[in-house]
């Protein structure tokens, strides 16, 4: 049976900020000079970051995979000069930023960016002095979590499958990490289901993930339309459109559906 539509939105942006409204409105071009009028006056490097990472994801909301690694880029630099300072927050925010430049390019289709873009935040993120074995494994989970995806996207159904391996193999070396990063197990699965085509198995899986994620509303509403249920597909559609975080899974979210409903698909 299929999983009502959870219309709750809980996704925890950065705080309130006005320009954010402007990106969900897909004002971005007037969220982008708040932005900048925020990286130029700027009181201390950590703000000044801040500023930036914001734009970055403004660039996301318009799909846009360069100019949001251009930023994310200027963001992780900042945290180069934190490395001395606070090593176990600096290494584990310059990953966290290429990371979430690769989640955007992955979602906006350049798969070779959110290749070496995930690859190069498993590699910051290691290089983390006296790296606990706990992040160490949820390094590695997330690689393995990147690459299945990519896998999966581009058709090929073993090396997904091998990754996707991988990747339960690395939950299972965790420990503090374990409960959180389970959640985002059923989300891969459905995923890599979803691009090699069995729409079932998909919808399966992704019933079992982060029902509030607006990543995983559109994806669910995409599995519904190859399963032929267009008003399901256009339920979750609706809700995905409502999303109020200024995080990757909204910039995504807000421009699928966007493009979705204006269609009246």
């Amino acid at each position: 049976m299929a999983a009502a539509v959870v219309y709750a939105q809980p996704q925890g942006g950065r705080g309130s900020n006005p320009a954010y409204q402007l990106d969900l409105e897909g004002k971005g071009g007037e969220a982008r000079a708040l932005f900048q009028k925020a990286i130029d006056s700027a009181t201390t490097p950590r703000a000044k970051a801040a500023a930036q990472r914001d734009m970055a994801m403004s660039w996301a909301f318009e799909g846009n995979c360069a100019k949001t690694a251009e930023y994310e880029e200027m963001v992780i630099d900042y945290w180069v000069t934190r490395e001395k300072e606070e090593p176990g927050n600096a290494y584990y925010q310059e990953g966290e930023m290429a990371d979430e430049a690769a989640r955007v390019c992955i979602d906006a289709g350049d798969l070779d960016a959110a290749f070496q873009w995930y690859a190069k935040g498993h590699d910051l993120g290691l290089k983390q002095p006296e790296i606990p074995a706990d992040r160490r494994a949820l390094w590695e989970y997330r690689w393995e979590h990147a690459q299945a995806r990519i896998a999966a996207r581009r058709g090929n159904k073993a090396e997904a499958e091998k990754h996707v391996a991988a990747a339960k193999a690395a939950l299972e070396n965790m420990t503090e990490s374990r409960q959180q990063q389970q959640g985002f197990l059923p989300y891969l699965t459905g995923y890599v289901a979803f691009y090699l085509g069995n729409y079932k198995a998909a919808l399966d899986d992704l019933q079992k993930a982060n029902q509030n994620d607006a990543f995983i509303q559109c994806l669910m509403g995409q599995t519904y339309e190859k399963l032929g249920d267009q008003a399901k597909a256009l339920e979750y559609y609706r809700v995905a459109a409502t999303v109020r975080s200024h995080n990757p899974p909204a910039a995504y979210a807000r421009l699928f559906t966007r493009k979705k409903l204006a269609a009246g698909q």
